[in-house]
This record gives C-alpha cells, sequence and structure tokens, in this order.
C-alpha cells in the first residue's frame, strides 16, 4: 500500500515529529475514513464513532512523539481509536440511557432507492450489510475487536496481535471462534 503514495506512513510520523503540519494532514487524509468505519463497527452510530475518530486524530496530533518506530503506524493509531471505542462501550454499559437523537434512527435515514434495475439488489446488500453490524454487535468485546481488525480492516494477523497485545495464537483462535458465532448469527437472516 505505501508505494501508491510517495511517502510511508511511518515517514510521514517521523516528518510530522519534526514539524511538518502537511504530513499530519496526509495521515488525517488516509486514515479518517477507514478509523471512521472501524470506530462504527464497534460502537454501531456515527455520531459517537466521529467523536471516537475526532479523539484519535487528537491525540495524533497531541501524542505524536509518543509514537515509537518499532511498531507500524496502523497498529499504534488502531490500537488509540480501538482503547478510546472501548472506554465509549464502557460508558455506555454504566449509563443505559436512551439518547432520544438515537431512536428513530431508521425513521430518520430511510433513502428511497432508486428506480434502477437493481435497485432490489442494492436494497438486499443494505439489509444483508444492516444484519452483519447487528451480529458483530451481539459478539464479545474480544471477539469483535479481533474481527473488525481482520475482516473488515483486513490488518495482518501480526498487526492485530500487536494491536490487542496478545499471542498470534490467540488472535488466529478468536477470529475462528468469532467466526463461528458470526455464522450462526446470520444464520437466521437469509
Amino acid at each position: 500500500m505505501a508505494n501508491q503514495y510517495q511517502f510511508t506512513d511511518e515517514e510521514l510520523i517521523a516528518r510530522f515529529q519534526k514539524g511538518d503540519e502537511q504530513a499530519y494532514v496526509e495521515l488525517v487524509n488516509r486514515y479518517r475514513d477507514r478509523l471512521m468505519n472501524f470506530a462504527y463497527r464497534f460502537v454501531n452510530d456515527d455520531e459517537q464513532a466521529e467523536d471516537i475518530v475526532q479523539d484519535t486524530l487528537l491525540k495524533l496530533y497531541t501524542h505524536r512523539h509518543y509514537y515509537r518506530n518499532i511498531a507500524k503506524f496502523s497498529t499504534w493509531i488502531y490500537t488509540i481509536a480501538g482503547n478510546l471505542a472501548k472506554t465509549e462501550l464502557r460508558k455506555r454499559k454504566r449509563h443505559k440511557v436512551t439518547n432520544l437523537s438515537q431512536m428513530g434512527r431508521e425513521e430518520r435515514e430511510y433513502e428511497l432507492p432508486s428506480v434502477e434495475a437493481e435497485s432490489g439488489q442494492i436494497v438486499h446488500e443494505q439489509y444483508a450489510e444492516k444484519q452483519i453490524q447487528q451480529a458483530i454487535q451481539t459478539l464479545p468485546l474480544h471477539f469483535r475487536t479481533v474481527i473488525i481488525l481482520r475482516d473488515i480492516q483486513e490488518l495482518s494477523y501480526e498487526e492485530i496481535s500487536n494491536i490487542v497485545d496478545v499471542p498470534l495464537g490467540t488472535v488466529k483462535s478468536r477470529i475462528n471462534r468469532a467466526r463461528l458465532q458470526l455464522q450462526k448469527a446470520l444464520k437466521d437472516f437469509r
């Protein structure tokens, strides 16, 4: 992936640590959407995912000197985002208050499908995506984390092992068990 860019992520963070603000902008541009997708899969809420991404990018800015080139930059940034997402989920468990802005999300976000020939396919894909997201939400956090990192963010097993700080074998086992649980949960939706 690095070959499509002028600089690798690691070169950019090094430049940013030396004061190159444009390197920060480039890192934000590279990671904002990926982090948004990652955070949304954890919390299943657009606004909270946006907050997590903003906090992650702020931490990238304020904590840039904490990054050491012993790990891939992506490992470091996903670790920050993952920790913030887990904190958000813990807060939710403590508060369990229904937010009015979360109520009626379905009503608010109905988009009428276009009258194209493939609109039935698009609707089906959107429905399937919603079922997958709901199934991911039912997974225990340690399974949810590894399945999002592997199957959605497409990170390597080694990188996931570094992010969640467990041995490679444990990561592979958790991914397999998470996939089995997802298959079971999705079986009913077919």
